[in-house]
């Protein structure tokens, strides 16, 4: 039953994203071959190193850092819908602690697949009726006071998210090592060397998953 079931979320998986992939290129295509409007390979190459240099850590980066947490089958459910961090990512670490389920397991794993099936069912019905049927009328209602927090609510979601991670994975000697990596690429790393700006995190990120390791494999001999 689980090997069927890791065949079959494989399979559909790649599917559905190269798919996906397909649909999301389908427009640029159509204007730059179908309408003539292709601006020379010299433009293309340099709109894409300038999105690379900015976002190309993030395509190691949030595989590493998600996977774990989410499984096989909510990572290609988690990237196809996005807005991982500030919203798949957290219903799907509610509902493992909500289940008593540990990071790494099956049962952990379908419990991150209908959490975020939940939280995306109901993000689209919001959008449908506070965005789509009633537009800025909500904004507009919105009392000055209240809407000078709106630039709180990025911060008030990481926090939250941050800690419940660290509190279901139940590894403290690995959340002290990623928190210290972190903590050496923001106030040291980067300060020294800015060139570094553009890749730290993804430095901090192999650094600690390497020093983890080290750590668990001293234990264990």
């Amino acid at each position: 039953m689980v090997d069927d079931f890791e065949r079959t979320t494989s399979r559909w998986g790649r599917l559905t994203m190269l798919v996906g992939l397909a649909l999301s290129l389908a427009g640029p295509a159509y204007l730059m071959f179908g309408l003539d409007h292709w601006p020379g390979l010299d433009l293309v190459g340099q709109a894409w190193l300038a999105v690379a240099l900015v976002y190309g850590v993030l395509w190691v980066a949030e595989p590493v850092s998600y996977y774990p947490m989410l499984g096989s089958a909510a990572t290609y459910q988690a990237f196809m819908i996005g807005n991982i961090a500030n919203k798949l990512l957290p219903s799907a670490l509610a509902a493992q602690q909500a289940v008593g389920a540990a990071q790494g397991t099956r049962k952990a794993e379908i419990a991150a697949v209908t959490a975020i099936i939940g939280a995306a069912a109901v993000h689209l019905a919001s959008l449908l009726v506070l965005v789509g049927l009633l537009g800025t009328w909500v904004v507009s209602v919105i009392p000055p006071q209240v809407q000078e927090v709106f630039g709180y609510v990025v911060p008030a979601i990481f926090g939250p998210v941050l800690i419940q991670s660290v509190l279901a994975a139940d590894r403290p000697r690995t959340a002290l090592i990623a928190g210290g990596c972190g903590a050496v690429g923001v106030f040291v790393l980067v300060p020294l060397v800015p060139a570094t700006q553009m890749f730290a995190m993804a430095l901090c990120v192999v650094a600690a998953v390497v020093l983890a390791l080290l750590a668990r494999r001293r234990d264990a001999a």
